[in-house]
């Protein structure tokens, strides 16, 4: 069975390690993550088991890998929004970005979403709590009121609705994704404002 790879999958399709990443992911998604076997995946990719241990030893190490490599954007983010002044503009951009990254990484997001007990087993579930806190404090005022708090944390949860509730919505991924940033936007523009009346 072909698989046939979109723009982006050929140019991460050099680089062994994330092509069998990817490969990997396919097939979680195909026929569920307990169900798939180290020897499917190099099956698929057309690679000896030896050659797929030289990169992964277990399928949670695939799983581990791939988290660190799409969330370390989230880290550098985070990183960028601190040291930024605390303006609507920050968080503007901050929406924005975080769109992106959301976006680039949505299968492995559809993962986590689908998979929530092998995500608690190895720990990820943890690490991406402390990242979306991390988030949040960038967020928010802490001298805002709490309808205020509430608004830009939605913000960033809006985003999160936009890669799975709202798959069934018309339109496609970019569209929705352009609706889902803009109901974002407003949100923390919208407790921006009242913080400036206040």
């Amino acid at each position: 069975m072909g698989v046939t790879m979109d723009g982006t999958k050929q140019q991460r399709r050099g680089n062994t390690r994330q092509r069998i990443q990817d490969v990997a992911l396919d097939l979680f998604a195909e026929q569920g993550y307990e169900k798939t076997s180290l020897r499917e995946i190099a099956e698929r990719l057309d690679v000896t088991k030896a050659a797929l241990y030289y990169h992964f030893k277990t399928k949670e190490e695939i799983i581990v890998s791939l988290f660190e490599d799409l969330t370390r954007p989230i880290e550098e983010l985070i990183e960028w929004g601190r040291s930024q002044p605390h303006t609507l503009q920050t968080k503007q951009e901050m929406v924005r970005r975080y769109s992106r990254i959301l976006a680039d990484a949505e299968p492995f997001f559809r993962f986590m979403h689908d998979n929530q007990g092998t995500v608690r087993d190895l720990r990820i579930g943890d690490t991406f709590k402390d990242r979306m806190r991390g988030m949040r404090d960038i967020f928010i005022d802490p001298e805002a009121p709490l309808i205020d708090q509430v608004r830009c944390v939605s913000a960033m949860f809006t985003l999160h609705a936009g890669m799975f509730v709202m798959q069934d919505l018309e339109g496609d991924f970019e569209e929705r994704r352009e609706a889902v940033l803009e109901v974002a936007l407003g949100l923390v523009t919208q407790a921006h404002e009242h913080a400036g009346e206040s």
